[in-house]
């Protein structure tokens, strides 16, 4: 094989997306992982694509509005170069409103949302009874419905990125040196490894644990009600997550706290009584210190560079980083907002 221009140490979904948009853009990548494509957190059930809330803007969140807006597209040019689907679908999401202050702030968020999504996407508030049979209960009788959110699966989202790698020649391998520019994105034990180099924390672990169900109820939207993202997939499956554990002994042990997230999740949604759990999962998310991809850079090591920190937004913001990665790798062009960079974590 020719000397690499960029290799990619990690294949989650940030590492896989780096790596596509790089030999898109005509660099020879490799990528590498020992443990194989999506082995961590980025192997998991849910794939919500939900955007954060349409108020006190900043440049997470625009990234993130830019990062969901690019999806389609996106999934679109690795399914047609690769032949896998990642089962994307910009469905939506329903919101059950449950007191008169969440009505009121709803209303207001439905201004904001025109202010600052302007014309791509909508929030809206609605009488649940307009929205069909395929909607949480709510106290109120609204809901707010955005066309913004999408789902994917997890899974096949980096098989897909696989299979269109490999279309281009680009296997994951399990060891291989250094070549070329090197982006580190290996998830939570990345952090871990980045903690001790940089002799601080810079990130840690969050545990999530979800469920999949046998349930199929077509390309409707997401819910997310009672904390809990609710998300059909194409597949004729459907995902329930997820916890939030800071403290874990075990992070990929699943326990009563998943029996705990299914049965509220089918209170909230009573038509999910009696659908069969067919899988439940656990895995430890990857959190960077300041809550926002760490990405850019590594300080003091010419030559490396850091893509991390996805944590439970990892896939939505997987296309924008990509992009902004291969600007820097390939252009030396720095895009990174406020608030992403590897010194906003030292």
């Amino acid at each position: 094989m020719a000397m690499a221009d960029v290799t990619v140490r990690g294949a989650g979904i940030f590492g896989l997306s780096i790596a596509w948009i790089c030999a898109r853009r005509g660099a020879r990548v490799q990528v590498v992982d020992p443990f194989g494509a999506g082995a961590g957190s980025s192997g998991g059930l849910v794939g919500a694509l939900a955007p954060h809330v349409p108020e006190n803007w900043n440049p997470k969140k625009q990234f993130q509005l830019e990062s969901l807006l690019m999806a389609g597209s996106f999934w679109a040019g690795v399914e047609a170069t690769g032949g896998v689907s990642a089962g994307y679908g910009r469905t939506g999401r329903l919101q059950p409103i449950n007191d008169a202050r969440m009505l009121e702030l709803a209303r207001q968020r439905e201004v904001t949302a025109r202010e600052l999504w302007k014309d791509t996407a909508e929030w809206t508030v609605c009488k649940a009874d307009s929205l069909g049979p395929w909607v949480p209960p709510s106290t109120t009788g609204y809901i707010i419905h955005d066309t913004l959110s999408a789902r994917m699966h997890p899974r096949r989202a980096c098989a897909a990125l696989v299979s269109a790698l490999a279309v281009m020649g680009i296997e994951v391998q399990p060891e291989a040196p250094d070549q070329g520019k090197v982006v580190h994105a290996k998830g939570y034990a990345g952090l871990l490894e980045l903690n001790a180099a940089f002799g601080k924390t810079v990130g840690g672990g969050v545990k999530g644990q979800a469920a999949l169900l046998r349930f199929h109820e077509g390309a409707v939207p997401q819910l997310y009600a009672d904390s809990l993202h609710i998300i059909p997939h194409a597949d004729g499956t459907l995902a329930i997550g997820s916890t939030s554990e800071r403290e874990f002994e075990d992070g990929k042990a699943t326990d009563a706290q998943l029996d705990d997230i299914v049965d509220r999740a089918r209170t909230a949604v009573p038509v999910l009584h009696g659908a069969e759990v067919i899988e439940r999962w656990a895995g430890v998310r990857p959190r960077a210190k300041s809550r926002a991809p760490m990405l850019g850079a590594w300080p003091d090591r010419d030559g490396h560079f850091i893509a991390n920190g996805g944590f439970k937004i990892g896939f939505g913001m997987a296309p924008k980083a990509a992009h902004v990665m291969a600007d820097m790798l390939l252009d030396g062009m720095d895009s990174i907002p406020e608030g992403f960079r590897v010194e906003d974590n030292l």
